[in-house]
């Protein structure tokens, strides 16, 4: 069967996540398998060209991986006709942009989320890609992680009965890179980068409850900026004016309500980074990014609330373990190989642009509940069928 080449702009996996998740885990990975077999037994050739301001990374990085090809010139990278496909992995600020240049340059997108700042360059870019006919999607990876599909797959199966409620709980100690070596680019935490929590994490939160317990249809939130210096990667202090912390009361259809706790100034004593607890009437289960537990009805404990008396029970150790019968690969690779079989065999692709829209209007909605101090209705999203 013939090989088919797909030519790939990268563009801003210089970072750690563009690196770390799309790079060497996805495209990388998927090279060195041989690339990506199609139903009709062609494969998909993947050649990569990494996009940049720094010569000195992109050149170090396309080293290190194998990578032929790699530029500072994103307009010539744009105008090669050899390259289908544009990835954007850069800072939320420039997203949208960049999206934009590159429909008009007549690519396909699939792109790091948020897809923009803001509910309406969002909705300008997702309408642009629709009536460009391009093919377009959105990383949600947190969908393809095996804690998240155990727990899809225990709702499907009627597991909770009525669902009730739901509590994500994210977060962990990010340091300020005085007392050690900063973890994150200094942009996230600064409002005129395109960075905060809501923005960056709301997106997840969106895309996580519609598509693993029910559709989010209103939110109540409020935001703090806990730590407002930080030193970058560099040693220089800066102005951290973006919120690193947000708590959010969330409802969902079905008359379902959700807690989400997302903070980079918390530490963990709970079993992952983050945690998803959904309770119903017949049993409950808490998920991490890997392992999944479960504690149905007929095995729900019966506490005695005494507080003159230690408490006698260990609660974690009443859940039990769901295991899989299958192995999961990267979550990041497992939606790169869905929407490239979807780029050439047509396979179904739900994560589109329009979706990631729905994580922005989250996080626009959480922002306007802070700001004003009162409940956000949401429905469906502006401009969505």
């Amino acid at each position: 069967m013939a090989e088919q080449r797909l030519g790939i702009i990268m563009h801003g996996v210089t970072g750690r996540m563009g690196t770390n998740q799309h790079l060497a885990r996805s495209i990388v990975a998927m090279r060195n398998q041989g690339g990506v077999l199609l139903e009709n037994g062609d494969r998909i050739v993947l050649d990569p060209i990494l996009v940049g301001r720094s010569e000195e990374k992109l050149r170090t990085l396309a080293q290190e991986y194998g990578v032929a090809r790699w530029t500072t010139d994103l307009g010539e990278a744009l105008a090669d006709p050899r390259d289908r496909l544009f990835f954007d992995a850069g800072t939320t600020q420039m997203r949208a942009a960049l999206i934009e240049r590159a429909i008009l340059a007549g690519k396909d997108i699939y792109t790091e989320k948020p897809v923009a700042e803001n509910i309406n360059d969002a909705l300008r870019v997702a309408t642009l890609a629709q009536k460009a006919g391009i093919a377009n999607g959105v990383v949600q990876d947190k969908l393809f992680l095996p804690g998240l599909i155990k727990l899809r797959r225990l709702r499907d199966e009627g597991f909770f009965g009525r669902i009730l409620a739901a509590r994500i709980d994210f977060g962990y100690w990010v340091f300020d890179g005085f007392e050690a070596p900063a973890q994150r680019p200094a942009w996230n935490y600064q409002l005129g980068q395109g960075g905060g929590i809501i923005l960056d994490m709301f997106c997840h939160w969106r895309y996580v409850l519609d598509h693993t317990i029910a559709p989010v249809t209103g939110v109540c939130c409020i935001g703090r900026n806990h730590i407002p210096q930080r030193r970058d990667d560099e040693g220089e202090s800066y102005i951290a004016d973006a919120d690193d912390g947000a708590f959010a009361m969330l409802e969902l259809e079905g008359n379902v309500i959700a807690q989400v706790a997302s903070s980079w100034a918390t530490r963990v004593r709970r079993d992952d980074l983050v945690t998803v607890q959904v309770d119903g009437t017949a049993g409950s289960a808490v998920a991490g990014l890997q392992r999944c537990w479960v504690q149905s009805g007929a095995e729900t404990p019966r506490p005695i609330w005494n507080p003159d008396e230690p408490q006698s029970m260990t609660f974690p150790d009443q859940w039990r373990e769901v295991y899989a019968s299958e192995s999961f690969d990267n979550g990041f690779k497992a939606q790169w190989l869905l929407f490239l079989r979807h780029l050439y065999d047509g396979a179904p692709y739900i994560y589109d642009l329009m979706e990631g829209v729905k994580g922005v209007q989250l996080a626009d909605a959480a922002l306007k509940s802070w700001r004003t101090r009162r409940w956000v209705e949401i429905g469906a999203a502006v401009g969505i069928a």
